[in-house]
Parts: structure tokens; C-alpha cells; sequence
């Protein structure tokens, strides 16, 4: 038997329990540390996800608790998707993303996790990132612990502020 060894996952263990409302307390939080709040604009901001995808996973969150796309202001959705762009940049400067996923889940049905505060997906991707431990073990290796990789991202952001 193959042991993996990745002590710096135990940074998930110690998180504390999520609130539902996690999205409007990191809105209105004045400590982005601990809600990995990497970027804040007008209508609103960019965050990591606690429980990501892939390393690097990132939500683009307004800041009004809506539901779905058709809720908010056009100046919202301009917002939001021009943090996508930053996102993307960010991440192929930070972890050499090569590629992304960006979408929304409106709904419980469409998988919204939290589904009564919209957020977009941005899930930066590699060339053969789903091998055989994905598809055959139905495991996904994050090679990066949040705190450590939270700091990276916060540092390249404030260096090429758009």
C-alpha cells in the first residue's frame, strides 16, 4: 500500500466550521486574512474558495446577496466578470494556470453550493491535471496549502493592481 503524504493538509482540518452566510461576512469582514479575500472593487470582490477544485480556485462575489444572474445591476455584472479577467492573470502569473473554468451554479439544482448568494467560479487548469488519481482513485491533489498560496496571491495583487 502507497501512502501520500501532504502534512500541510492539515490547515483544512483546523478551519473553522462555515457559516451559511460565509459569503456577506467576508463582504463585510475587515479582515480579508480570514476569509482569503484577495481583492475588494466597488460592487464586488474576489475570494478564494476554502474547499477548492484545483489550487487556486477563486470566487468572484458581489457584495448584495442575490440569487441569481438576472438580480443584479448591470454595473455588477461588468464588475464581476472584469474580475474574472484580473483572476486570470493573476493565476497564470502566480501558478502558471494554463487555462480556466469560469461559470456560475444559479441554483441548488445547477449544483450552488450556496445558492441564495451568487458567485462566479474561477478554476484554473493544467494540461493533464486529471489523471489517473482523479479518474481512477476519485481523488484530487491540491499541491498547496490555502494560507501559504493566499499569501502569494495577495502579494502579486497588490503588485499589478488593474
Amino acid at each position: 500500500m502507497q501512502s501520500l503524504w501532504a502534512p500541510w493538509r492539515v490547515e483544512y482540518y483546523d478551519l473553522k466550521e462555515q457559516s451559511p452566510d460565509f459569503f456577506l461576512e467576508a463582504a463585510q469582514t475587515s479582515n480579508d486574512a480570514d476569509h482569503f479575500v484577495i481583492l475588494r472593487r466597488k460592487a464586488s470582490f474576489l475570494m478564494m474558495n476554502r474547499f477548492p477544485y484545483s489550487a487556486g480556485h477563486l470566487m468572484a462575489v458581489p457584495y448584495r446577496k442575490v440569487a441569481r444572474i438576472s438580480d443584479l445591476s448591470k454595473d455588477e455584472k461588468i464588475e464581476l466578470l472584469d474580475i474574472a479577467s484580473y483572476s486570470e492573470q493573476l493565476l497564470e502569473q502566480v501558478i502558471r494556470a494554463e487555462g480556466f473554468n469560469i461559470g456560475w451554479n444559479v441554483g441548488s439544482a445547477a449544483g450552488a453550493g450556496t445558492a441564495d448568494h451568487l458567485h462566479l467560479h474561477i478554476v484554473p487548469r493544467w494540461k493533464g491535471d486529471h489523471n489517473f488519481m482523479t479518474v481512477l482513485g476519485e481523488t484530487r491533489i491540491i499541491p498547496e496549502g490555502l494560507r501559504p498560496l493566499y499569501e502569494r496571491l495577495r502579494k502579486a495583487a497588490e503588485e499589478m493592481r488593474l
